[in-house]
């Protein structure tokens, strides 16, 4: 059954804009725990304008659920930290430094030599690694010609064309998703997902692993409050 991951950069991002410690990012990943959520996700990048290293580091230790953090593994200092923290997964994503979210996923048959290099190096302290893909079935081909354990598919074509047509705004993802089942990879989704567009996709996909929402339902927060948000996106995916 999939999990909730929840992606805490925007919390961060509040935090920073003031500076001092409110929002409390360590509370606030822990009452999302508290609260249902069955992972963390964080995506430090190398300006720390929203999650810092050193919030990575404070958070690992206090979490009883899955930790996700992704980010751009051609910045070492990225490498360096996760292979410090151990995360139970590291999700390589190819954005740029001044990528204001993420925009792309790999092309992992023209970066494999780079790509199965990586997969080997968190191998190497048991961390699941997954790689952030379009909805591309020779990507996902690719990826586990790579050695990794999942793929994440980017799903903001999805929800930009969900209103428009869902089920043609699906298809790519449904046929991306087989392959990686056929390529017995795991398979995780992520970006711009929400409570509008989260249920069809989950039914559609059904052997979707874990879903990372950030913005969408942080923004939902402000309205509904952190718990009860948490519990809806439940419940868009059965859990509720």
């Amino acid at each position: 059954m999939t999990r909730l991951s929840v992606n805490i950069n925007k919390i961060a991002t509040v935090r920073n804009a003031r500076g001092g410690n409110v929002p409390d990012v360590t509370k606030a990943a822990l009452d999302i725990e508290r609260f249902g959520a069955e992972g963390i996700t964080v995506h430090p990048r190398p300006d720390e304008r929203h999650i810092r290293y050193a919030d990575v580091r404070e958070i690992r230790p206090l979490l009883h659920t899955e930790f996700n953090i992704e980010g751009n593994p051609t910045v070492q200092s990225f490498v360096d930290l996760v292979l410090e923290v151990a995360p139970d997964q590291v999700t390589l994503v190819p954005d740029g430094h001044d990528a204001i979210t993420s925009n792309a996923g790999w092309d992992t048959v023209a970066n494999k030599a780079l790509l199965t290099d990586l997969v080997n190096t968190f191998h190497s302290k048991g961390i699941r690694t997954s790689i952030f893909i379009d909805p591309d079935p020779a990507m996902a081909y690719g990826a586990a010609a790579c050695g990794a354990d999942r793929v994440e598919l980017y799903t903001a074509a999805y929800a930009e064309q969900y209103t428009k047509d869902r089920e043609k705004a699906i298809g790519p993802y449904l046929e991306t998703a087989k392959a990686a089942r056929e390529a017995g990879l795991g398979l995780n989704a992520g970006h711009d997902l929400s409570l509008e567009n989260l249920s069809y996709y989950i039914r559609t996909i059904p052997w979707t692993d874990e879903v990372s929402i950030g913005h969408a339902l942080i923004s939902d927060a402000l309205y509904l409050g952190l718990e009860k948000t948490i519990q809806a996106y439940l419940a868009q995916i059965g859990k509720k």
